[in-house]
């Protein structure tokens, strides 16, 4: 079948790694990836662990269809205790690193302890050694990458590593792939710098040759790439724009945040789109945007390379930005940009470019900063408290926190807190737009309704990646639904919700689900694992793993209460745009989602519903 079978263990406190067998029955119960490592997770780590403690383990784990010929089949994803909320974290990532792990022959690596002393893992095929990385510590991914490469003499060699970010225990951290992807969201970074591990290493090729039906396999592949080549979003509006094919449309619709929530849409949206990153520059003559770029078995490429113009200011003196590398997206084009009244797009490139070269999530990065912005404009923090003046609109502002941030300097260090955590320390925590303690990403939920639901039940604090209703609410797919209205929107959310955490611990990516649904999926992971992955199966295994993620963050301390958005969406109403006059209906959709999850009014999974599951 499509796994290999194969797990590595790797105990930094004893200096130990070790192969064991993947609990087969644990995977035909949770697939893979985000949902197997997970069961893996909540057996051998307490709940109320301290997430930067040697207690808390990580589990880098990849899904059966990861290394296969199936569109996008390059993730994996990162599962801890997140220090960030404090609740269950599950980053995924692309590039290729994933596919290497696979190679290599695992499955899974379990990274358990603390190295009393910097680190690295380097795994080659099924033998792997822990290095001394005292030359590493204090170095950024965009350096540790290509040290480790030509140590090693093989440009082929993946790597995922932390960056100053990381090693300072900035809470919203991030591990780096392939210089610019990232498992970014949680802190997940954070939890590797704690275990004094810089980085791991893979080179494989053994191959990923055991699926299970491999004429039916390549068969179904083929008519799903199809699939995608011709739908507009996965087959033009993606590989053209990437993701910032949205910042024009969600801003026209009104569900823009800018300025830390206070409004809905942003006049420089414009200045920092998709379309704009086309445009030549009148300085140089250039373009933004060099080319896109695609990951592992990826046939959308939304993946964004640009160069940022030398003559601009943040980085006339400093060459090492001026090569290209990984651009804006547009989760990062709203966090640094409308979120704080922004519209330099050179200012934000070079700003996603600190983020990737520190690992630092760009999304919690631009949301403290916005609540930073606004603190400052109350006068509750001064020019003299910051290092800077700091009102919305400072695109010098924002790239000095940054540069602060990723090196754990002044108040960069409070910025590296996380907007939860620095809004209660100066009084006002109804500033920090966030869930569970994780920042919003870029769609107001009075414009979006079910964006709001989405982000208040995500396990892993306010996700989009968890539930994107915005596919039907605003893109029509697989139905078009009203954004405006809450009606419909708790089964919409579930059914979301289910899906993705299929599409996730299958190891392929969730952009396929904008031309694929769970019946596109269902016959690739039966032709590779076994036809006893039917409908029903992979709709239990969705619904099950969300389950699961549920009961650890009630054994967390997590309760109903957690379940909420801001006061600001339950009580300021949208200003302007189709949303005029609207505030978030969570309260009237929250009961609706506990009942048809199966749980009970404190939103804790009933017996009956557990033991369907198998939980």
């Amino acid at each position: 079948m499509a796994w290999t079978g194969k797990v590595l263990r790797v105990n930094l406190t004893a200096g130990t790694t070790s192969i064991e067998d993947l609990r087969m029955d644990w995977a035909k119960s949770y697939l893979g990836q985000r949902g197997l490592a997970t069961k893996y997770f909540v057996e051998e780590v307490s709940a109320t662990v301290d997430p930067l403690s040697p207690d808390n383990k990580m589990f880098f784990a990849t899904g059966p269809l990861t290394g296969t010929m199936a569109s996008t089949g390059g993730r994996y994803s990162v599962i801890t205790k997140g220090p960030l909320t404090g609740a269950i974290a599950c980053s995924n990532s692309g590039g290729y690193f994933g596919n290497e792990m696979k190679q290599a022959g695992f499955d899974m690596v379990i990274v358990e302890g603390k190295s009393p002393h910097p680190v690295y893992l380097h795994i080659e095929n099924d033998k792997a050694t822990i290095r001394d990385a005292a030359e590493l510590w204090g170095k950024s991914v965009w350096d540790t990458e290509p040290w480790i490469k030509t140590k090693h003499q093989d440009p082929q060699t993946r790597v995922c590593s932390i960056g100053r970010a990381g090693e300072n225990q900035v809470l919203y951290a991030a591990i780096v792939n392939d210089l610019h992807r990232a498992a970014g969201r949680s802190g997940v970074g954070a939890v590797m710098g704690s275990k004094n591990l810089k980085a791991i290493a893979i080179r494989g090729n053994k191959g990923v040759g055991n699926v299970k039906h491999p004429k039916e396999f390549m068969k179904v592949t083929f008519e799903k790439k199809k699939i995608l080549a011709e739908n507009a979003v996965t087959g033009q509006g993606l590989p053209t724009y990437g993701t910032q094919v949205l910042m024009n449309v969600i801003n026209e619709m009104g569900a823009m945040p800018t300025n830390n929530h206070r409004d809905v849409q942003f006049e420089g949206a414009k200045d920092i789109s998709g379309e704009k990153m086309h445009e030549k520059r009148p300085t140089d003559g250039k373009a933004n945007l060099v080319t896109n770029q695609a990951c592992f078995g990826c046939t959308i490429a939304c993946g964004r390379i640009s160069k940022i113009d030398e003559t601009h200011y943040t980085v006339q003196n400093r060459p090492e930005y001026w090569g290209a590398s990984g651009g804006l997206e547009y989760e990062a084009a709203w966090a640094l940009g409308s979120s704080n009244g922004v519209n330099d797009l050179e200012a934000l490139t070079y700003v996603n470019f600190l983020c990737n070269e520190d690992g630092i999530d760009p999304i919690s990065f631009g949301a403290t900063v916005s609540a930073v912005m606004e603190l400052y404009e109350m006068g509750v923090l001064t020019k003299e408290q910051i290092g800077i003046e700091a009102p919305f609109g400072s695109a010098k502002a924002l790239t000095q926190l940054a540069e602060w941030t990723v090196r754990g300097e002044g108040f960069g260090k409070e910025v590296g807190l996380g907007s939860k955590r620095l809004t209660e320390k100066y009084g006002h925590p109804e500033l920090s737009m966030s869930v569970k303690g994780q920042e919003f990403p870029a769609y107001d939920s009075r414009g979006i309704q079910g964006m709001g639901l989405t982000y208040a039940t995500s396990n892993r604090g306010a996700c989009h990646l968890r539930s994107y209703t915005v596919a039907s609410e605003v893109l029509g797919i697989p139905v078009k639904t009203d954004p405006l209205t809450t009606d419909g929107k708790p089964e919409l959310v579930k059914a979301f919700q289910d899906a993705t955490a299929v599409f996730d611990s299958a190891g392929i990516c969730v952009f396929t689900s904008f031309a694929w649904t769970l019946d596109d999926v269902q016959p690739q992971v039966a032709a590779a694992c076994g036809h006893e992955f039917d409908m029903a199966t992979l709709n239990d295994i969705g619904e099950r793993i969300w389950n699961l993620e549920r009961q650890f963050n009630l054994n967390a301390g997590f309760t109903r209460k957690d379940d909420d958005l801001p006061a600001r969406l339950k009580k300021d109403a949208a200003k302007i745009g189709p949303a005029k006059g609207l505030v978030s209906g969570i309260d009237q959709m929250l009961p609706i989602y506990y009942q048809i999850r199966g749980w009970d009014e404190e939103g804790r999974p009933k017996a009956e519903t557990l033991e369907r599951l198998g939980l």
